[in-house]
C-alpha cells in the first residue's frame, strides 16, 4: 500500500523551506533526507530511496536547502545548511511519536547532516547516500576532520566508481571513526550509484538503498 506523502513547509530563521512528509503506521523510526548539490528534494532518486523506506516502516521527511529554495544553484554554505538541517529535524520531531529520528543526504546533504551533528544537532544516526569525501581528482583535500568526533552509528553507501570518495581513502577513514560504523560497496557504482551497462531509473536505483538503510537503523535501535 502507498504511504500518502503530505506537502510541510519548515520554517528557517525568517524564511522558510518546502519538505515532504510520509508517515506509515507505526513506524519503527523516522528518516529525515537532504538532498545533493545538484537537484533537490523530488529528484526521483531521493523520492525512490523515501518511498521504498516507507515500505519497510520507516517515516520519512525530505527537504530542500534555501538555496534550491529560491532557485539559486550554487549551495548554501554551511551555517545556512546547518540551520535548515536542525529546522528538518525540529520538524519531524513534533511529528514522531517517540520513534529515533535518523538524519540521512546524498553528498552535500549528507555532509551537512554530519557537520550539524558535530555542532550539537540530536540523531540517533546518520546514513551517507554518497559521501563526498573529497572533489574529483583532489584526493589530498579530505572533507573528514569533523567526523572523528562523532560516536553515534554510521551507515555509509558508496559506489566504487565515486569520484568524490577514493575507496582505499574512505575506507581508511571509516575504520579510524570507530567501531560503530559501516561501509557498504555498491559495485560499479557511480556518484548517483549509476552502473555502466545496466538500465535502471534513478528512483530504482534510490530505492535499491532502502533496504540496507532500514536494516542498518533496525539493528541499532532499542529493542
Amino acid at each position: 500500500m502507498t504511504v500518502p506523502e503530505l506537502p510541510v513547509t519548515i520554517a528557517v530563521g525568517e524564511s522558510s523551506v518546502s519538505g515532504v512528509y510520509a508517515r506509515p503506521a507505526k513506524p519503527a523510526a523516522t528518516l529525515v533526507v537532504a538532498h545533493g548539490a545538484g537537484a533537490g528534494m523530488d529528484h526521483p532518486f531521493l523520492a525512490g530511496f523515501t518511498r521504498a523506506l516507507n515500505q519497510l516502516a520507516i517515516a520519512t521527511l525530505r527537504f530542500n536547502f534555501p538555496y534550491r529554495e529560491a532557485g539559486r544553484k550554487f549551495p548554501d554554505k554551511p551555517p545556512a545548511a546547518i540551520a535548515a538541517w536542525r529546522a528538518a529535524m525540529s520538524e519531524a520531531a513534533g511529528r514522531s511519536a517517540g520513534e529515533p529520528l535518523w538524519a540521512a543526504g546524498k553528498s552535500f546533504g549528507g555532509r551537512m547532516a554530519s557537520m550539524a551533528v558535530a555542532e550539537g544537532m540530536p540523531a540517533a544516526g546518520l546514513v551517507y547516500l554518497g559521501y563526498p569525501l573529497h572533489p574529483p581528482g583532489k584526493p589530498e583535500k579530505l572533507r573528514d576532520e569533523h567526523l572523528y568526533g562523532l560516536t553515534l552509528p554510521m551507515l555509509f553507501l558508496q559506489g566504487t566508481r565515486d569520484p568524490f570518495a577514493t575507496p582505499e581513502l574512505l575506507e581508511a577513514v571509516v575504520a579510524r571513526i570507530g567501531p560503530a560504523e559501516t561501509l557498504e560497496w555498491r559495485d560499479g557504482g557511480g556518484h548517483t550509484f549509476d552502473v555502466a551497462g545496466t538500465r535502471r531509473s534513478a528512483e530504482e536505483v534510490g530505492a535499491s538503498l532502502a533496504g540496507s538503510a532500514a536494516a542498518f537503523i533496525a539493528a541499532h535501535s532499542p529493542t
